[in-house]
């Protein structure tokens, strides 16, 4: 008898598109992976009585990644450094999210599309606590789709 046990959801993985043979793995949470589509209520003329939802296009969260803070060689921190410290053009890229069995190979997979970093913040310091200093990077996207 085959048993199916739902995978958990702290074996995971991070690409950016061009980024071959790199992923970033050091994340501790990641947030964002949901879609709504809102609706609008059209009245049908003359019966008042009546309304119809009609969808409007999908909305998509932001894309949120929290991990410990890293040293700057990191393709990731370099990218959104480039956007959001030096002030170069938007270039945007896919990031592909995984979700990762046992063995280190994906078993779902997620691409945020045409990708671009919208914020960064440092957790706050503070001399009482013994926290670790977390890193949260912001992305807007077009659209996300399920690719595996």
């Amino acid at each position: 008898m085959n048993h199916y046990y739902p995978p958990v959801s702290f074996y995971f993985s991070l690409s950016l598109t061009g980024q071959t043979g790199h992923t970033e793995a050091s994340f501790k949470e990641v947030s964002g992976l949901n879609i709504e589509m809102e609706t609008e209520e059209i009245v049908s003329s003359g019966l008042n009585s009546f309304q119809h939802p009609v969808p409007k296009p999908p909305k998509y969260s932001n894309l949120v990644l929290k991990r410990g803070l890293l040293a700057k060689d990191s393709p990731l921190v370099q990218w959104c450094n480039t956007i959001l410290i030096v002030g170069n053009a938007i270039e945007t890229k896919n990031i592909v999210v995984s979700l990762l069995n046992e063995n280190g190979q994906p078993i779902k997979a997620w691409s945020f599309a045409d990708a671009w970093p919208v914020k960064w913040e440092v957790s706050d310091f503070n001399l009482k606590g013994n926290e670790l200093a977390i890193e949260t990077l912001e992305f807007s996207y077009t659209y996300l789709q399920s690719i595996l």
